[in-house]
């Protein structure tokens, strides 16, 4: 049985990496937050009486699916309500200020200068934004493969399909993911 200082400290070596991960695939930063912490105390409550070694992919596969269930609430809450009053702003005005809103956030990046800013930010979304535009499948593969560094066995494990399945979804994502950023004038 391991000890809560072996759970503690696994749990910090995958949480930001987690984090990220669900943010691909939610893309909303709260939810994402709140899929890691509830996976984090699911594989804690669970899990915990487990060898260390079988964390990693219990882990993810808990990642998985509170992610799709995720998915499956918003779709039931999309199809009973459409909530607009997160634009409302608190003093009854009619107006809502994005751009006001914006400069709220602005300054919290520190003291690199606004062109390095702007460069290194436009090349993470473009990135990012060819992440997203992958398919379900060829997305959840390339990440566990290449940001979890899952090897293909793992891989296959938590996404539930066979070895060649993965290096099939690895390979395509791959091969889209480098023309897609050569044709927008990134390379490595």
């Amino acid at each position: 049985m391991a000890s809560d200082k072996e759970l503690s400290d696994f749990l910090k070596s995958v949480e930001k990496r987690a984090f990220k991960r669900t943010v691909y695939a939610v893309r909303d930063d709260e939810a994402a937050l709140d899929i890691v912490q509830d996976s984090m105390i699911r594989l804690a409550e669970r899990y915990a009486q487990r060898p260390p070694a079988e964390w990693p992919l219990l882990f993810q596969r808990i990642v998985t699916n509170a992610t799709l269930d995720w998915f499956r609430r918003q779709k039931v809450r999309r199809a009973v309500l459409q909530n607009f009053s997160d634009f409302a702003r608190d003093d009854d005005s009619d107006e809502f200020d994005l751009l006001g809103a914006l400069n709220a956030v602005e300054g919290a990046l520190g003291a690199e200068s606004a062109a390095d800013s702007v460069a290194r930010d436009e090349i993470l979304r473009r990135i990012e934004g060819q992440i997203m535009e992958l398919p379900t499948r060829q997305r959840e593969a390339f990440l566990l493969r290449y940001w979890e560094e899952f090897d293909v066995a793992e891989t296959a494990e938590v996404m539930g399909c066979s070895e060649g399945s993965v290096k099939t979804h690895c390979s395509r994502a791959v091969q889209a993911l480098a023309k897609a950023l050569r044709a927008q004038g990134i390379t490595p």
